[in-house]
């Protein structure tokens, strides 16, 4: 069973900076990067992120 790839633009935790040199952060993490939080996750621990939450659809209230 293949996995799906997490999109953290879809995350209530991730959130972009003003630090030109990193980016994208993730509040859950406590880290800012040049990468998607999500593909730090991965190459640092081999698995999925386990805090990813889906932020909520606005259009659905």
């Amino acid at each position: 069973m293949k996995e799906e790839k997490i999109n953290c633009f879809n995350c209530v935790y991730f959130y972009v900076t003003w630090d030109e040199k990193r980016p994208r952060g993730c509040k859950a993490m406590g880290f800012k990067s040049r990468q998607m939080p999500s593909t730090v996750v991965y190459s640092s621990s081999g698995t999925q992120c386990l805090t990813f939450k889906k932020k909520r659809n606005k259009d659905k209230i």
